[in-house]
């Protein structure tokens, strides 16, 4: 766990690009749920911070 927080600190593409992905899968799940408007509502705008932050971080070091 502290290998990870350390590699999130040195801006490693590794961890960025999970927590992208996680926001990515969550922004999707929040898109499919029909019973909770807000997280409807927001689903876009946190698949959006997804991919963006995915295409920033690919270009992040190994």
């Amino acid at each position: 766990m502290t290998e990870f927080i350390r590699d999130l600190q040195r801006l490693r593409r590794g961890p960025w690009e999970l927590i992208a992905s996680l926001l990515i899968a969550i922004g999707v799940v929040m898109l499919m749920q029909p019973h909770v408007m807000w997280a409807f509502t927001y689903s876009f705008i946190v698949t959006l911070v997804g991919t963006v932050m995915f295409i920033v971080v690919s270009h992040f070091p190994e």
